[in-house]
């Protein structure tokens, strides 16, 4: 723990973060540098922020895995990327009919929002008219709010997705830009900016986020949730990574806990307006702490993730239940 750490007010933190202002590089690594014997009292700062922002609500988002595998990209934390030795299921983008009970499952789980997720580079004239014709039978018929995950977006299908009704657009970031070079090679940061830029252009509501564990720095986890604070993000998902055998980063060490709730807790005061989702690989890094996360997040992926397993929905539900919380229904 560095001095700056050991001298650190949370609460002042937090109000400074309510007060509009951002911290400074130097408080963003002591969050991340705090003593674990400090985190409960980091958490109620955090939750601070997140109360007064969201109550003591909770949004559920589900992801279906639209089309799986198949994928030219050399990302090297995923599974279905053309590098990955990882024995996923490959086919191509599903039928409307599919898509579209995948809805009716979201809600069941009481999910507010729907995510449809595409691997790619980017979608084919063909792939975006099944989800477009998807997206509007689900919209004529179900109180959901969809994201839509299809890659690098042109101009044009950015705008066929706005119009359809799709509400939100994910494409994240995924690490900082310096260390982008050491994960993926064939597209580049400035890209994925750029996709997130064009979705604010053609009206849809912005979703970006990270994976934290794939050999950042604590300046760069910081200077992660500063991208994410200039892009405007309006929903930020932050995933720890789940290290899958056969793909390049497999001996990827596991974040621990504690520093799970410290970067959840930091994002909450660098974005602290913006729904903060507990996203992929929070079952295997957060473990047994899974419930604290919250207290810093407003947001949870609930069942599966795109070729890794989630816990039960009703574990969830009970989570949130226990902690007193309140799922927030139709969340539009």
């Amino acid at each position: 723990m560095n001095t700056i750490a050991a001298e650190m007010d949370w609460l002042a933190l937090a109000q400074k973060a309510l007060n509009g202002e951002c911290l400074t590089l130097e408080e963003g690594i002591a969050v991340l540098d705090a003593d674990n014997d400090e985190v409960l009292l980091l958490m109620q700062a955090a939750f601070k922020v997140r109360k007064h922002f969201y109550g003591k609500k909770v949004k559920l988002n589900m992801i279906i895995n639209a089309k799986s595998g198949l994928c030219p990209e050399d990302c090297g934390y995923c599974s279905q990327s053309i590098v990955s030795t990882a024995p996923v299921k490959k086919y191509t983008l599903l039928d409307k009919d599919t898509l579209v009970s995948g809805a009716r499952e979201a809600l069941a789980r009481k999910a507010g929002t729907y995510c449809i997720v595409a691997s790619g580079k980017g979608p084919t004239d063909k792939e975006l008219d099944q989800v477009v014709d998807a997206v509007r039978e689900i919209r004529n018929t179900m109180p959901l709010k969809i994201c839509a995950c299809l890659g690098i977006l042109k101009d044009d299908q950015a705008e066929r997705l706005a119009e359809a009704g799709v509400h939100r657009y994910n494409h994240n970031l995924n690490t900082s830009k310096a260390n982008y070079p050491s994960i993926t090679t064939t597209h580049t940061y400035d890209q994925r900016v750029e996709t997130v830029e064009k979705v604010k252009t053609h009206g849809m509501s912005p979703c970006s986020g990270v994976i934290i564990g794939m050999g950042e720095t604590d300046q760069e986890i910081v200077e992660m949730a500063y991208a994410l604070r200039e892009l405007d993000a309006d929903s930020i998902p932050i995933n720890f990574l789940n290290a899958i055998p056969g793909t390049p980063l497999e001996h990827a060490g596991r974040t621990p806990a504690m520093k799970a709730l410290k970067v959840l807790a930091l994002f909450r005061f660098i974005c602290p307006s913006k729904e903060i989702r507990v996203a992929g690989g929070r079952e295997v890094n957060l473990r047994t702490l899974q419930p604290l996360s919250l207290f810093a997040a407003n947001s949870l992926f609930v069942g599966d993730y795109l070729t890794t397993a989630g816990q039960d929905v009703t574990a969830d539900h009970q989570i949130i239940e226990d902690l007193g919380f309140e799922i927030e229904l139709n969340a539009l």
